[in-house]
């Protein structure tokens, strides 16, 4: 089997070779820290995920580097700086932010299942000249002006998009074809409508840093071209992000990393996760259907959401709605009773066959089913199976019965009351009480209980 993946850029599926097959190496691009992640940020967080577990799978968890950005600096995160903290410096306003946002941030997608990555760089930390010699902003930025490729102009230091022969590539755009318009903004001190900011001034109430061309801040896209450098050097494996990034953020990070570092590449493969609706509409909050990682998991655990990510591969569009969690949450059900607490077992070949084809998920799942059955019916070594192909994916990370405490937690379902209104209906049934037996099931089907009764006893589950 050899791993095959979508790359973007060639628009064809090829053969994943690494560089270093010691140093397997991928960039995703991470989060802009002025709000809440939505569940459609939630994608790229756990398409990336899995190929990263897939590629420690397949090279050894040492030998893989993950680096996801988290971007602190950004415009958006000044205007909601000042609008949640209109009484304070507007530095003091802007940490608050961005540490209440990225804090939230990590424990939403470890709830998601997901690891962390091998480093979580911050843009700030990477604009000016470092004391240990990576990769900074400011560096990049006076490399490109030195090599003809940037230039100074309104106080700005733009990108020049005609001295790169090649530029619009990635998103299959011509430079003669582009015109100024709504992802290409319109200044008259630019030499081309394409050409986009590296540099641009603060003012005094604006967070800036010095440079040689004054007091001021980065442009975004040369954020990941700084910190992916850093981290991975000048050319790299797999660069990931959502489909939206094509243009302009991917399309710009290449021109800046390419003609920054005299590379022919700045990564090998460009993979890119489709776009998510909600109940079939794109989501808004206009529309009411604008939902936030942390909003979702107040009703489902983290497992329920993933599954239902993976059922959609990857570059397809996903249609979020509640039938599909709750077919997930009913399929985990099922597949945590029979894999229970089992430990050790080996992945199964059906998965990683699976995970080969481009990450194939909606495959990966029908292989789960049949690995559930089996497990079902055949023997302990089955079983471990399954379990450690769950796991390998997330999945059941905690026991069964932890399973069932998150179930219950985001239902808002108080447990003891349950079991107590339960023991009560086992005494009125005993002693032959069938009306109060009877109210008392009605009660806890009110609370969204479902209970059911054998010969073992009396066992719950949270309705969905």
């Amino acid at each position: 089997m050899e791993l095959r993946l979508y790359d973007t850029l060639t628009r064809e599926k090829r053969v994943f070779t690494p560089i270093d097959a010691n140093n397997v190496r991928m960039y995703v691009c991470g989060p802009t820290v002025y709000d809440f992640a939505h569940i459609g940020n939630a994608r790229p967080v756990i398409v990336f995920d899995v190929l990263f577990r897939l590629l420690r799978h397949i090279y050894g968890e040492n030998h893989v580097t993950y680096v996801r950005n988290i971007t602190d600096v950004d415009d958006k995160i000044n205007n909601r700086a000042l609008r949640d903290y209109p009484g304070l410096p507007l530095n003091e306003a802007i940490r608050k932010v961005t540490e209440k946002t990225a804090d939230q941030f990590q424990a939403d997608v470890k709830a998601l299942g997901c690891l962390p990555p091998t480093v979580q760089p911050r843009a700030t930390e990477f604009v000016l000249p470092r004391p240990d010699g990576k990769t900074d902003m400011v560096t990049l930025i006076k490399e490109l002006i030195a090599r003809g490729h940037a230039y100074e102009a309104a106080g700005e230091v733009l990108f020049d998009t005609q001295s790169m022969p090649d530029y619009g590539a990635l998103s299959g755009r011509k430079l003669e074809d582009q015109q100024a318009g709504a992802r290409v903004a319109v200044d008259a001190h630019k030499k081309h409508p394409t050409d986009f900011v590296l540099w641009k001034q603060s003012s005094p109430e604006e967070p800036g840093w010095d440079s040689p061309w004054g007091r001021g801040r980065p442009g975004w896209h040369i954020e990941c071209s700084a910190m992916s450098a850093a981290y991975l050097g000048t050319t790299f494996d797999i660069h990931g992000g959502g489909l939206d990034l094509i243009f302009p953020h991917h399309e710009n990070e290449i021109a800046q990393s390419r003609c920054a570092h005299g590379t022919h590449a700045m990564a090998n493969y460009w993979m890119h996760n489709g776009f998510l609706q909600v109940e079939g509409e794109k989501m808004s909050k206009s529309l009411g259907n604008f939902f936030t990682i942390r909003e979702l998991l107040d009703d489902w655990p983290g497992e329920v959401l993933r599954l239902n990510m993976l059922k959609t591969q990857y570059r397809s569009p996903v249609d979020w709605t509640v039938k599909g969690l709750e077919e997930s949450a009913k399929t985990l059900d099922d597949w945590y009773a029979v894999a229970a607490d089992h430990a050790g077992g080996e992945v199964s070949p059906k998965v990683i066959e699976a995970l080969y084809d481009d990450l194939n998920t909606p495959l990966l799942v029908a292989a789960l089913h049949g690995l559930r059955n089996s497990a079902a019916a055949g023997s302990e070594a089955d079983r471990a199976t399954f379990a450690a192909s769950m796991r390998m994916l997330g999945f059941l990370l905690d026991s069964a019965s932890a399973w069932n405490d998150r179930k219950q937690q985001a239902s808002g379902i108080d447990a003891a009351k349950v079991d107590a209104l339960i023991i009560e209906r086992t005494a009125a049934r005993a002693r032959k009480d069938f009306k109060e037996s009877d109210r008392l099931r009605d009660e806890l089907a009110a609370m969204g209980i479902v209970i059911k009764d054998s010969k073992e006893g009396t066992t719950w589950e949270v309705a969905r």
